[in-house]
């Protein structure tokens, strides 16, 4: 591995809440908050609902005094608009390095080249940048006037001390959001590692934070000047990893080349409980498309599926029941027609009248590539329609992805779909939708 590498982790900063701000101005500067599924929790918050003391996963229930004394605009989580927007945002990155590692919806790792060739580097707008803060902020600025979205972006010789340097950018706003430690003295670097708790270390779980704490190693530093052999028997081999890391040795690669799934789930909470067998079996039906969806978007086949249902299980007042099955295919597919028929034989074998039912969902495991299916003798896949079935996948992804999910879909997924999660503080979609675009008056 590469000693001599720059690594850049760029960062969404408060990502739902900024992409609700985007198409809406008016949001700029007051409180705002986004919550997770079914309206349950807090799952994003602006700098001012931080301020409020407004905790992370916090039940809107018990916020509800506070939003209404502090006028905290409150909104569902608009996954179609987040997607488009992190698609947007990710695109604008790669202008910059082909090395892109999509981390989640809304970081990405980036790679420099060594110090040496630093000074070929030039920005999108022409201007050659003397040193990778430099870089940093033309990133910073260009995703900003590209996406309306804020960035920060923390830049250093491994993944681990990237976010660090992020953490200080969002901490220290003197920086601009931009914190390269790539170089300098180390008793700066020791500095920032000093007032970042063990707990909030890259890889450091809730597990092992309070293993290191019992153990006298507090903070980041401690951890960094920590015993490896102790480290290494107590936190196995990914525990030395995250300590060298700390050391500026590079441990974990850039992974530009994202490796396909090996198991796609998809579920939901049902907004209300589901009784029927006809709503369980169009919640079953649409988890099956958008599961069969992620499958050929890595080019993947499937070979098992597993259906499930269950109850409300803190209803204690209420029968509990839940049930899963796993059906072995009989050929490898991501068809949805093939795999819904699957899913809704399976659920008519698990389901049970007489309970009010919470939850259900699919998962595809079995996962292998498009192109290294074997076939049998007589396997049906030589049959003359099913390059007609490929085809009509590919068509209907294409206009879903042209006019937003669920545009085209199968019947079984019903129409008015009373199952669906509860989002009753939902913005538009506006980049997704032709219906839900935003109109500007003049």
């Amino acid at each position: 591995m590469r000693q001599d590498r720059v690594l850049a982790l760029v960062d969404c900063n408060n990502f739902y809440v900024s992409c609700e701000r985007v198409f809406d101005p008016a949001l700029a500067g007051i409180p705002v908050m986004v919550l997770s599924n079914n309206d349950g929790c807090v799952v994003a918050r602006s700098n001012e609902v931080k301020a409020l003391g407004i905790g992370m996963g916090v039940p809107v229930f018990q916020c509800d005094s506070m939003i209404k004394r502090h006028d905290i605009r409150v909104f569902s989580s608009n996954y179609a608009l987040y997607a488009d927007m992190s698609r947007r945002v990710m695109e604008v990155l790669k202008q910059f390095t082909p090395d892109i590692e999509i981390y989640s919806i809304d970081e990405a790792f980036l790679s420099f080249p060594g110090l040496r060739s630093l000074t070929g580097l030039r920005s999108l707008t022409g201007l050659r940048c003397a040193d990778y803060a430099a870089y940093g902020r033309e990133i910073r600025q260009t995703v900003m006037k590209w996406t309306g979205i804020s960035v920060s972006v923390g830049i250093a010789k491994t993944k681990t001390l990237t976010k660090v340097a992020n953490e200080i950018g969002k901490k220290y706003p003197r920086y601009g959001g931009v914190v390269d430690l790539s170089k300098g003295p180390e008793r700066r670097l020791d500095f920032y590692l000093e007032q970042l708790g063990v707990e909030d270390v890259w890889g450091v779980g809730h597990q092992y934070a309070r293993l290191l704490r019992a153990h006298g190693i507090k903070t980041a530093r401690d951890l960094k000047y920590a015993d490896m052999q102790w480290v290494r028997r107590r936190m196995t081999v990914m525990g030395e990893r995250c300590l060298l890391e700390l050391r500026g040795v590079p441990c974990f690669g850039l992974n530009s080349h994202p490796v396909p799934k090996k198991g796609i789930r998809s579920s939901r909470s049902f907004g209300e409980s589901v009784t029927t067998r006809e709503d369980l079996e169009e919640a079953i039906a649409s988890y099956v498309s958008r599961a069969a969806e992620k499958l050929r978007s890595q080019n993947s086949c499937a070979n098992i599926l597993v259906v499930y249902i269950k109850t409300n299980k803190f209803k204690r007042d209420e029968p509990q029941y839940a049930n899963s099955l796993h059906i072995k295919l009989k050929e490898p597919t991501a068809n949805t027609i093939d795999l819904t028929r699957y899913a809704l034989r399976g659920l008519g074998k698990i389901y049970k009248p007489g309970y009010r039912y919470k939850k259900a969902g699919v998962l595809l495991e079995g996962i292998q590539s498009d192109r290294l299916i074997q076939l049998h003798l007589f396997s049906s896949l030589y049959y003359e329609g099913r390059e007609q079935e490929e085809k009509l996948m590919e068509t209907v992804d294409r206009i879903n992805r042209r006019w937003g999910r669920g545009s085209v879909r199968l019947a079984a997924e019903g129409i008015r779909q009373r199952w669906k999660m509860r989002r009753s503080m939902l913005s538009p979609a506006y980049t997704s939708n032709w219906e839900e675009i935003l109109i500007i008056r003049v």
